[in-house]
């Protein structure tokens, strides 16, 4: 296989990978359903590398990215395909990772969002919230719903990200605006500031990643408007308190206010082996009804856990049982659903 990014990638999506790894002493590796897969026969040498993440990047970035030794980008190959990638260092030598970006986004249905959380995209104003490790669709799922919003009302809707990675094809309704962090602006704290100007009726973060972010992205939720964002934590109840604790314990209290009364939902996911392979989403799923907004405001997160395994009937589930849905449905493998509940005995949730 040539060394030049058009044909690792094509390669990648000719295999059905998610994931393109590039590291020194090493073959090509590509991430296949969840499992890694060596795919040259020789390893890659920091030569092979460089020249591929220098025609990513080009000279200008290559230089900013040997200084700062991390750069995020996204990437488009001829023909649609386009990627998520992230160049760094390791023990002195360059390296690189990329995801494989889907050209069309999915549907609701092919994303395997339920008919209750399909209700949360006629909502006007509020936060809702994807969670989960990297790597397990949360931008995918966020996409396939932001998409069903601009199809059921005309949105101004103004997305965030670090990189873009999903093109939203113009509608024949309302407008979308995608920006890019380091290209079109420069700190998310900022740009969610600033944000109220541009007369948004939706808002996506790509990533609630610090404590100025997340105190503008509440402050959106909270005022007239419908925020979706994402954050890398595993489960609903980790959610609430990642987000509370990042504040000065001062400010804790005002915070699960906010909270209580701007929340949607969290829907956290993780991926499994899809029965007849691939993979599929499994979801946990809080919806924030007045017994929760109670339980957020009175800082009695731990009663979640007991709140998501009770409300069924409300739209909420445990990982636990929508694992058993979907194996029951014969969508989630034997060995997917043993995963799942593994994980979660393990607190790996």
């Amino acid at each position: 296989m040539a060394v030049s990014p058009k044909a690792i990638f094509l390669k990648a999506q000719e295999q059905g990978a998610s994931d393109v790894h590039l590291a020194v002493g090493v073959p090509l590796t590509f991430r296949i359903d969840d499992v890694l897969a060596p795919v040259s026969k020789g390893a890659l040498t920091a030569s092979d590398i460089v020249k591929v993440i220098k025609m990513v990047l080009g000279e200008t970035r290559y230089k900013k990215f040997r200084e700062e030794q991390d750069a995020d980008t996204s990437y488009a190959v001829s023909g649609g395909l386009r990627l998520r990638i992230n160049c760094h260092m390791e023990r002195g030598n360059p390296s690189m990772a990329a995801r494989l970006i889907p050209q069309e986004i999915p549907s609701l249905e092919e994303v395997g969002i339920s008919e209750e959380l399909a209700g949360l995209c006629d909502l006007q104003e509020g936060l809702i919230l994807f969670t989960g490790p990297a790597g397990v669709g949360k931008s995918t799922s966020m996409a396939a719903m932001i998409d069903a919003v601009r199809t059921k009302r005309p949105t101004n809707i103004i997305t965030l990200e670090d990189p873009i990675e999903y093109i939203f094809a113009p509608a024949e309704q309302g407008i979308v605006r995608q920006r890019e962090l380091g290209t079109d602006f420069g700190e998310f704290g900022r740009a969610l500031r600033h944000v109220l100007r541009q007369d948004p009726d939706v808002v996506m973060v790509g990533e609630m990643r610090d404590l100025e972010t997340i105190a503008a992205t509440l402050t959106l939720a909270e005022t007239g408007h419908l925020v979706f964002a994402t954050l890398h934590t595993p489960n609903a109840m980790q959610t609430v308190d990642r987000i509370v604790d990042v504040f000065p314990p001062h400010q804790q209290a005002q915070v699960r206010s906010q909270l209580s009364l701007s929340l949607r939902a969290v829907i956290a996911q993780r991926l499994a082996p899809k029965e007849g392979g691939g993979m599929v989403a499994v979801r946990e799923v809080l919806l924030n009804t007045p017994a929760v907004a109670n339980i957020i405001r009175e800082n009695r997160t731990p009663e979640i856990a007991s709140v998501l395994q009770t409300s069924g009937k409300e739209g909420m589930c445990t990982f636990e049982a929508d694992a058993k849905r979907l194996r029951k449905e014969e969508i989630l493998s034997e060995e997917g659903y043993d995963q799942v509940l593994a994980a979660v005995k393990t607190g790996k949730r």
